[in-house]
């Protein structure tokens, strides 16, 4: 068996066996498959696709490839959220207070910045003293005293994943459904958790740019699921806009306290309530409507935001200690009319280019920067009125490329909702 033969085999769109997979995959962590030789095999599964048995099996020996969670010491039933990533995506840090706030345990490990802006363990790191590093014996403690944790993924898992996803990044190689379905189930299930909720992001800051890709992966990650007994749901949500209104990682964490006292934006709140049901749900195998008022219960008497700080304090954080930059700029609409579109994918890469700096050792984030929008799609904006604050940490703003990020319009087109379908 050898690399050029598989590449060839898969090249002439010929399905691979769990032999030649695992070969592959073995052989390029111990470094004896080059880059080269890997990217074009990923290249030829781009192009060709994987059947679903392929599929399965590649998510076996990548699960396999390092460690599985045991979480066989938490009483009851463990629950996880997973997000394909968006700008301004900072549900889970309303989520796993809410949800654990209403009796069901949530295990959630998390991991830094994939895509345009910040992951939520980057945001969560901006929570002065916040400790992303528990240890598995004190990760069980925890959510068994007070129903959640939030960490950072141990670097052993699913450590094959990790290695081809940074390829995959370096060599056009991404968008694949095959690839992110197997990527995204094979860490959800090393992680050690009973049931996984799943928000797929559909749209221009998306991974899925369309909505019947997003139906495919979410049809596949329920099926991957399946075979492992793990009970899956996808929720199918809108990335033509950042979600909420906040863009940094501050600013992120900001907005989630205010959504968990109830104050938060619209869509935010909306895309919370729906996800916390599903998660409540399947953890106490209630309806969905009992859940559903479990869950806006607790945000309206303050149970979720009571266990966000009982979360934060247990991991060393000051949720009075999350700094915002004090230089701040305020954007002014140069025309009247209706937002029809804002480009959440350009404003995620410029706040991005703003908190990122990188040193000959290491990158360092800025979490104090970022955006604050006071219009979203479907707002009527005045000539000269505030569309957007930004907070900068030093004078370089191009006010242009940000103007141009909104589209204005007399008319106002149909909106799109923020929840296509669930899938199950």
């Amino acid at each position: 068996m050898n690399i050029i033969d598989i590449i060839n085999k898969k090249r002439t769109n010929n399905p691979l066996n769990y032999e030649e997979l695992n070969y592959v995959v073995s052989h390029y962590l111990n470094g004896e498959i080059l880059d080269c030789q890997m990217s074009s095999l990923l290249m030829a599964i781009v192009i060709n696709g994987m059947n679903d048995e392929e599929i399965f099996n590649l998510t076996d020996i990548m699960l396999n490839s390092g460690d599985i969670i045991d979480l066989s010491k938490i009483k009851g039933i463990k629950v996880d959220k997973h997000s394909t990533g968006g700008v301004g995506d900072k549900t889970t840090l309303v989520l796993v207070p809410l949800v654990a706030s209403c009796g069901v345990n949530v295990a959630k490990m998390s991991g830094r910045s994939l895509g345009h802006t910040g992951g939520t363990i980057d945001k969560l790191e901006s929570i002065s003293g916040f400790n992303v590093n528990l240890q598995n014996e004190e990760f069980v403690k925890q959510v068994n005293q007070i129903g959640c944790a939030l960490v950072s993924q141990t670097a052993n898992l699913a450590p094959a994943d990790k290695k081809i996803y940074a390829l995959r990044d370096m060599t056009a190689t991404v968008e694949s459904i095959p690839l992110i379905a197997t990527s995204i189930m094979s860490k959800k299930l090393a992680s050690g958790v009973d049931k996984i909720v799943i928000d797929v992001k559909v749209g221009h800051a998306a991974f899925m740019k369309n909505l019947e890709d997003a139906k495919t992966l979410a049809q596949l990650m329920v099926k991957i699921g399946q075979k492992y007994s793990k009970e899956t749901i996808c929720v199918l949500t809108n990335m033509e806009e950042p979600l909420g209104n906040n863009i940094g990682n501050s600013l992120e964490v900001l907005e989630s306290i205010d959504t968990l006292n109830n104050h938060g934006p619209e869509d935010l709140t909306e895309l919370v309530i729906t996800l916390a049901s599903l998660m409540v749900s399947i953890g106490k195998n209630i309806s969905i409507d009992d859940a559903k008022k479990q869950v806006i219960e607790n945000l309206q008497n303050g149970k979720a935001f009571e266990k966000f700080k009982e979360l934060v304090a247990a991991q060393n954080g000051d949720i009075n200690n999350i700094p915002v930059s004090e230089h701040i700029v305020s954007i002014k609409s140069q025309k009247t009319g209706f937002i029809t579109k804002i480009d959440a994918y350009k404003l995620g890469m410029i706040e991005r280019n703003m908190n990122t700096k990188f040193t000959e050792n290491k990158t360092l984030i800025d979490p104090t920067v970022g955006f604050s929008l006071n219009k979203k799609v479907g707002d009527y904006v005045l000539e000269n009125e505030e569309i957007i604050k930004v907070y900068l940490n030093d004078n370089n703003i191009n006010v242009k490329e940000i103007l141009d990020c909104f589209e204005i319009n007399n008319s106002l087109e149909n909106e799109l909702p923020l929840i296509y379908d669930i899938i199950k």
